[in-house]
């Protein structure tokens, strides 16, 4: 440490909440996206009871940042849910990872002694927003990548990175049915078991008429990808990536709306405002992966992270990793020799769904929450995402 420098604070997490996921075209897919992310602003403030002024700045992912989640969807969802006008907010793109790693730059704010406290969120409605939206038709605007790009990497999809995932680790199409099933059987024993009913926020959805008007509301307080499913089912389903590929739409994460938020702040703010701190943040990561194969970003991420904690792979309680496509998370199964009864626990993304820019925020609020309620201790997420990037979080519960 250099002579005159601060030493970091310890971050700790105060409340974390999210929206139930809806599934595209679902209750939530009449929603404008400030309405929802405004909705889990203030209730993780109001959960943690605390005065909004005592927040130093909002950070927020999102991918699709174009129509209503155009400028600086965090900001403006803060205005809409009638929050100070003297708290700032910044939208980050970090691709899938976009509000992880929006939490970990809220906790380098805090961290950094930049501001004591900070909230970290992240909204995406898909129904509405839909993928490739930020590529526009207009030739004038260009590409996202050029010839000069091609020189150094071949550009490939994210279905393609899936299946050659799977080939490279040898993961055959059996397997991945076989992690859909599981997903959504796990999901499904969560929601039985009421595992969920202290991270949720319920929310208040118009519904429309024919014509596109509101002609009422609903109450949506349970994630809505959940399907009955069955091996020879999904044995019969069509790849999707590859005519030959391994994966279907059942081993492939749900395009999804929704939304999370978690409160950070240092663990002296927490102590002087009476606080009872949930958790601390051990460790933080963004690594850099293939971006041709561009799915494998969590292996580097959970090697970093273990690396900087000290710990070991066996030491970690909860991992939450988005299920973008199973091969992902079975070749990072193979790769760390993590037990497959600790990751995504209570089903995934293949299940859930994943709303993008909102997924991070609500994997750190199922890891914490998993933490809580089985009184384990150490809590790792990790997302791959576009272009070839892993995010990464250690937590740990206290």
């Amino acid at each position: 440490m250099f002579e005159g420098t601060k030493r970091m604070a310890d971050v700790v997490i105060v409340e974390a909440v999210r929206a139930p996921i809806g599934r595209r075209n679902g209750g939530l897919a009449a929603m404008h996206s400030i309405d929802l992310l405004a909705a889990v602003q203030r209730e993780v403030i109001e959960r943690a009871g605390v005065d909004p002024m005592e927040v130093g700045q909002v950070v927020g992912g999102c991918v699709g940042q174009v129509g209503m989640q155009t400028g600086n969807v965090t900001r403006t969802a803060w205005l809409n849910a009638g929050l100070p006008i003297e708290v700032a907010a910044t939208t980050v793109d970090t691709q899938c990872g976009s509000s992880q790693q929006a939490t970990n730059l809220a906790y380098a704010l805090v961290a950094g002694g930049v501001v004591d406290s900070a909230i970290a969120c992240g909204i995406e409605i898909m129904s509405k927003v839909r993928m490739g939206s930020t590529v526009p038709k207009d030739p004038d605007s260009g590409k996202p990548v050029n010839k000069n790009y091609w020189k150094y990497h071949e550009y490939t999809s994210q279905f393609e990175g899936a299946e050659r995932i799977a080939e490279k680790w040898g993961i055959t199409r059996e397997q991945c049915d076989a992690f859909g099933k599981q997903s959504q059987d796990r999901a499904a024993a969560a929601w039985a078991e009421g595992r969920y009913d202290t991270q949720i926020v319920g929310i208040d959805a118009p519904v429309l008429g024919d014509d596109g008007k509101p002609t009422g509301s609903q109450r949506i307080v349970r994630d809505e990808g959940l399907r009955e499913t069955s091996l020879e089912g999904l044995a019969a389903l069509k790849p999707t990536g590859r005519p030959d590929g391994v994966h279907t739409a059942a081993s492939s994460s749900q395009i999804s709306d929704g939304a999370g938020a978690l409160l950070l702040m240092t663990a002296e703010k927490a102590n002087r405002l009476g606080l009872r701190p949930l958790a601390r943040i051990v460790a933080t990561c963004l690594a850099g992966s293939d971006p041709v194969l561009m799915l494998t970003g969590p292996i580097p991420a959970t090697q970093q992270l273990l690396a900087k904690s000290g710990l070991t792979i066996d030491e970690i309680d909860v991992v939450e990793i988005n299920e973008a496509f199973a091969s992902v998370v079975l070749a990072w199964q193979i790769e760390t020799g993590a037990d497959p009864a600790r990751v995504n626990p209570n089903g995934g993304a293949i299940a859930l769904g994943h709303p993008l820019g909102a997924t991070g925020s609500i994997l750190l609020t199922k890891a914490l929450h998993e933490l809580i309620r089985t009184d384990g201790r150490y809590g790792l997420v990790t997302m791959c995402c576009g272009g070839g990037i892993g995010t990464g979080t250690i937590i740990e519960r206290l």
